[in-house]
C-alpha cells in the first residue's frame, strides 16, 4: 500500500526525549562541538548584560534566570524599542547595545546552536532536575514521619523512665522532691518502726507456746526455750544488745553516732593530696638514707580497726569494772553498766540480733504453716493417733486458730521485711548507701531529661524537614505550570518561525521549552508533527 504525500505529511516523528540530542547532532541538525561555541556564546552575554537600559521586563528576564536563545531574542524585540532612536536610514542601529544582543543571536543561530543547548537543557531538566526535586519532596516526608515516630518513641521512654523513678520512691517510702534529705528522714524515724515491729511481737506469746509444747511432746522431754530472741522481744520489747546480753539495763547508752556523709559533688574529681616530694640531700649519707626510709606519702587510706569489743571483767578491787576496747586496739577503761558501740544498739537495729531474730520469726512461721497442713489433712491416721498422748494445748488447737496464729506471724515477718525496711537497715550499715540510691534515682530522671530533650530536638529537625518540603513544592508547582504554559502559547501560535514565538514575559524563564523544540525540529521536515517521548509532568 502506498502512501500518498499528504499522508506522509501526516505521519508523526517521534523522539526519545533522553537521545535528543544525540538524534539531533546524527542527523546533523546540530554541530558536534557546540558546547565550545555555546562557551563563547556565554561570554558575550555575560559582557552584554553589563549595559543594559532601564526595564522591568529585562530586570525580570535578568533576574537569576539562565538565558537562552529565545530570551535573547526577547531581549532584542525590547531593544528594538528603547533603542529606536539609534536607527539610522538603513535599518541599522547604531547602539552597541542592540549590536551585542544581535550577534548573540546570530551566533545561536548559526550551526544551530541554540537547537543543541535547548535540547541539553531539556534532557537535565527532564532527566534529572524534576526527578531531583520529587526526589527531595519523598526524602522529606520520609523524614517527617522518621522524626514523629522517634518523637513518641522519647516521650513514651520518658513517661516510663519517670514512672520507674515514681515507683522506686514509692518502694523507698519518699516523695522523690529531695531523694537524699527524705532518706536520710526516714532513717530518724527508723527507731520508732522497729517498736512497732517489737510490739507486734508481744502478740505471737500463743504461738510460742504452741511451738515449745510440741517440741517438748515429740522429744518426749523437757527441751531447751525455742526462739529466745523472739521470746525475750515478745516479754521486754526492742531492748538494747547489752540488755540482752547481761540480763541487766545500762547505766548509760552511749549510741554509735550516724555519720552523715556530705553529697557528693556533681562532677567527680581525682583528690591526690596535698604531698610534696622533697629532694633528700646528697652528701649526708646513711642520714639522708634514714630520712628518706621515714619518709611516707599519705595516699588518703586508712585501716579502721575491728569493730569487736574486747572485754575483761574486774569483779574484784575497790571500784569493778570492765576494760573494753571498741573500735581501738588499745584498752580503754569504761565502768560497769555503760552500752557503748554495737551493744548500745537495740536488738532490731543490731545485724546479728536482726538477722537472728528474722530467722526466729520465719521458724515459727514454718512450723505454724507444717502444723495447720497437718490439721487439715483428715486422712492422716498416722498423726491423729500419734497426738492422742499430746497435751491438751495442743490437741485443743483448732485449723482456723492455727490459721490464724500464722497470718499474725507472716504479717509482723512482712513488716520488718519490706523493701523500704532493708533500704533504711542498708543506710543505718553504711551512710554513703544513701548517695549510691540518690544518684541511681538521679540517673533515672536525667535519662527522662535527655529523652525529652531529644525528643524536642527531633521536632526541631521535623519542622526544618516540613519547611525545607514546602519551599521545594512550589518550585516544582511552578516548572511544571510553566512549561504547560510554553505548551499552551506554541500551540496557540500555529507554525510561525521558532525566532519569533509569541512568549509572554512570563514564560520567558528557565523551564522546558518542549513544544518550542518540537516545532523547530517540524519546521525542519515540513511541519511534519515531532513527539517528544519520556516527558511525564
Amino acid at each position: 500500500m502506498q502512501v500518498s504525500p499528504q499522508d506522509y505529511q501526516n505521519v508523526p516523528i517521534d523522539i526519545q526525549t533522553g537521545k535528543l540530542l544525540d538524534w539531533l547532532v546524527d542527523r546533523r541538525h546540530c554541530n558536534l562541538k557546540w558546547q565550545s561555541q555555546v562557551l563563547a556564546i556565554r561570554e558575550k552575554i555575560n559582557a552584554a548584560i553589563q549595559d543594559m537600559p532601564e526595564n522591568q521586563e529585562i530586570k525580570q528576564l535578568l533576574d537569576g534566570a539562565y538565558l537562552h536563545y529565545f530570551h535573547c531574542l526577547r531581549i532584542v524585540e525590547i531593544l528594538k524599542g528603547t533603542e529606536a532612536s539609534t536607527k539610522n536610514l538603513f535599518g541599522r542601529y547604531s547602539s552597541q547595545r542592540m549590536k551585542d544582543w544581535q550577534e548573540i543571536v546570530s551566533l545561536y543561530e548559526k550551526e544551530n546552536t541554540y537547537l543543541a543547548e535547548l535540547a541539553s537543557l531539556l534532557v537535565r531538566s527532564i532527566s534529572y532536575e524534576i526527578p531531583s526535586l520529587r526526589k527531595q519532596i519523598s526524602r522529606c516526608q520520609q523524614a517527617q514521619q522518621d522524626f514523629i515516630r522517634r518523637e513518641e518513641e522519647c516521650q513514651l521512654g520518658a513517661a516510663e523512665l519517670r514512672e520507674r523513678f515514681s515507683s522506686s520512691c514509692k518502694q523507698y517510702g519518699i516523695t522523690g522532691d529531695n531523694v537524699r534529705q527524705e532518706l536520710l528522714a526516714l532513717v530518724k524515724d527508723l527507731p520508732s518502726l522497729l517498736c512497732e515491729v517489737a510490739a507486734g511481737a508481744s502478740a505471737l506469746t500463743e504461738a510460742i507456746e504452741l511451738y515449745q509444747a510440741c517440741v517438748e511432746f515429740v522429744c518426749e522431754s523437757p527441751a531447751e526455750l525455742v526462739v529466745p530472741l523472739l521470746r525475750y522481744v515478745g516479754r521486754r520489747g526492742n531492748t538494747t544488745v547489752y540488755e540482752w546480753r547481761t540480763g541487766l539495763q545500762p547505766l548509760r547508752v552511749e549510741r554509735p553516732e550516724l555519720q552523715e556523709v556530705p553529697e557528693q559533688p556533681k562532677e567527680d574529681t581525682i583528690d591526690w593530696g596535698d604531698f610534696t616530694l622533697e629532694p633528700a640531700t646528697v652528701g649526708d649519707g646513711a642520714a639522708a638514707d634514714g630520712a628518706a626510709q621515714s619518709e611516707e606519702i599519705d595516699w588518703g587510706i586508712t585501716i579502721q580497726p575491728s569493730p569487736q569489743v574486747c572485754s575483761v571483767v574486774l569483779g574484784s578491787g575497790p571500784a569493778p569494772g570492765t576494760w573494753e576496747c571498741p573500735q581501738h586496739p588499745l584498752l580503754t577503761w569504761l565502768p560497769e553498766g555503760v552500752a557503748c558501740g554495737p551493744d548500745a544498739l537495740t536488738l532490731l537495729e543490731n545485724t546479728e540480733t536482726r538477722s537472728q531474730f528474722i530467722d526466729e520469726l520465719m521458724e515459727l512461721e514454718l512450723f505454724l504453716s507444717q502444723r495447720l497442713e497437718e490439721m487439715e489433712e483428715e486422712a492422716d491416721i498416722v498423726a491423729m493417733t500419734q497426738f492422742q498422748l499430746a497435751p491438751a494445748v495442743l490437741q485443743g488447737q483448732t485449723s482456723a486458730h492455727v490459721s490464724s496464729l500464722l497470718a499474725t506471724t507472716r504479717a509482723l515477718l512482712g513488716q520488718l521485711c519490706t523493701r523500704s525496711m532493708q533500704h533504711l537497715f542498708m543506710i543505718l550499715a553504711s551512710p554513703r548507701y544513701v548517695d549510691r540510691v540518690s544518684e541511681l534515682l538521679r540517673q533515672k530522671l536525667k535519662q527522662a531529661e535527655l529523652l525529652l530533650a531529644k525528643k524536642e530536638l527531633m521536632g526541631q529537625k521535623r519542622r526544618e524537614a516540613l519547611a525545607e518540603q514546602g519551599a521545594l513544592e512550589p518550585k516544582l508547582d511552578r516548572l511544571m505550570e510553566r512549561t504547560k504554559e510554553l505548551q499552551k502559547l506554541v500551540r496557540e501560535g500555529g507554525k510561525e518561525t521558532p525566532q519569533r514565538p509569541p512568549l509572554s514575559p512570563t514564560a520567558l524563564h528557565p523551564s522546558l521549552p518542549v513544544l518550542q523544540i518540537e516545532a523547530d525540529v517540524s519546521k525542519r521536515y515540513h511541519g511534519r508533527p515531532v513527539n517528544l517521548m519520556g516527558i511525564s509532568l
